[in-house]
């Protein structure tokens, strides 16, 4: 079985397929979006999220997981919501945890990781 890997570096890929089954590495959002709050950043990761979805043929709407980090959990879950809460399509919801963790950079509020099928 082929393992494909797109957007690689010596470090990641932020895509590899398997099976028909999606990898994206964590999404965070765009670098002019790191210097406001939580909902203005999952706005920006859910949009690169898409982005990378469709480069890999596929959509929200085949989301098997997600795993949201927040920086602060107890600030910033509600702001993070509701963005997720526009942002999916109804009867789409997939598998999910939120948990609060330490992000790579203090100016980083919300990542994401999502696993998705490919058709």
């Amino acid at each position: 079985m082929s393992i494909q890997r797109q957007h690689t570096n010596k470090r990641m890929s932020q895509i590899v397929i398997h099976q028909n089954t999606l990898y994206l590495a964590g999404q965070v959002a765009a670098d002019d979006y790191l210097d406001r709050d939580a909902g203005a950043q999952t706005r920006s990761t859910l949009g690169e999220i898409e982005k990378l979805l469709d480069a890999a043929g596929t959509d929200k709407t085949r989301i098997l997981s997600v795993t949201i980090y927040l920086k602060d959990i107890d600030a910033d879950f509600e702001a993070m919501n509701t963005e997720w809460d526009q942002w999916l399509p109804a009867g789409t919801a997939p598998a999910r945890a939120t948990v609060e963790a330490k992000l790579c950079e203090p100016e980083i509020l919300v990542e994401m990781s999502v696993i998705a099928a490919v058709p």
